[in-house]
């Protein structure tokens, strides 16, 4: 049974339909920056942007069902676990992988054809890792929610989103130009917005009791990173496709996972609070990578001109 309150009756509050709206706001934004080059990038690149798959799609959901296994967690902080495992990489990963000297590109190309298999595969992962876990398998069975509300939730808040993004991306390529960037940093700044005050009215949370929780996410992104890095040299990347598969294979779209959360999950306070962390915890860890090779490219650059 979980340790952590749910978040009220059954009816969807103003607050989870906002968010809902936000997320879906989000998730056009990111469409309307895809263009046909991205996707010919992968015809030309193929082999780097598997490689930038594997870890979100397979490894992570694979790994993290296995950890729940082994770890005897609440059943809802548990299933957080697996629904942020499930989500694709976050917007942001093109941004860190850019300021960390990584392929841009190919950072791009992976977010792109992650987005679209999101539609299926996020929600094809949460349920079987779900259903495979006996103590995550009996929990939703006490909510009594039905595998395919979270297929609705994905049609909702991924799929019709991403798809009218890619069609006046495509149609009206002058008012794309106007509303990308606006859009995006609105949806990015609500989103941090919503995480800051959940976390202020439940401040009384805040306490040293949170730190196994970070310690999981923090481990649990680690284990992303890790994954990337794995992967990028089983395959024999290059140094900086390797950087930009690490970094998608960290930065998990956390803010997706917070959306079904508050539409099917009536924002289960230990289910937030893990993808709130998740949300903010790896942008420290991105970003401290990026730190680290950008350092390490200019210790190159001093050795070579000593």
């Amino acid at each position: 049974m979980s340790v952590y309150p749910s978040g009220g009756g059954d009816r969807m509050t103003t607050q989870q339909l906002i968010l809902g709206l936000v997320l879906a706001t989000m998730v056009f934004s990111v469409a309307l920056e895809l263009k046909v080059d991205d996707f010919k990038r992968v015809a030309q690149t193929p082999r780097a942007v598997i490689c930038g798959l594997i870890p979100q799609f397979i490894l992570l959901p694979v790994g993290t069902w296995a950890a729940t296994l082994v770890l005897d967690l609440p059943p809802n902080v548990e299933a957080a676990m697996m629904l942020v495992a499930s989500c694709p990489g976050g917007s942001l990963s093109n941004v860190v992988t850019h300021f960390g000297r990584g392929n841009t590109a190919l950072s791009v190309s992976v977010s792109a054809v992650a987005a679209l298999m999101a539609l299926v595969l996020t929600p094809f992962n949460f349920s079987w890792m779900v259903a495979a876990n006996p103590a995550t398998a009996s929990w939703l069975r006490t909510l009594s929610i039905d595998a395919s509300d979270i297929w609705i939730s994905l049609l909702v808040l991924l799929a019709v989103p991403m798809s009218l993004g890619l069609l006046i991306a495509h149609r009206l390529p002058p008012l794309t130009a106007r509303i990308q960037k606006p859009l995006a940093n609105f949806s990015l700044f609500a989103l941090l917005a919503f995480i800051v005050l959940g976390l202020i009215k439940e401040r009384q949370l805040l306490t040293l009791g949170l730190l196994p929780m970070l310690l999981i996410v923090i481990v649990h992104n680690a284990s992303g990173l890790f994954f990337g890095w794995a992967t990028s040299k089983a395959m024999g990347v290059s140094e900086r496709d390797r950087r930009a598969v690490m970094i998608e294979g960290g930065m998990q779209n956390s803010g997706l996972a917070l959306g079904i959360i508050a539409v099917q999950f009536n924002s289960d306070l230990g289910m937030v609070i893990i993808a709130s962390l998740w949300g903010m915890w790896h942008i420290v860890s991105g970003m401290s990578l990026a730190f680290f090779w950008r350092r390490s490219d200019a210790a190159v650059l001093r050795a070579q001109h000593a």
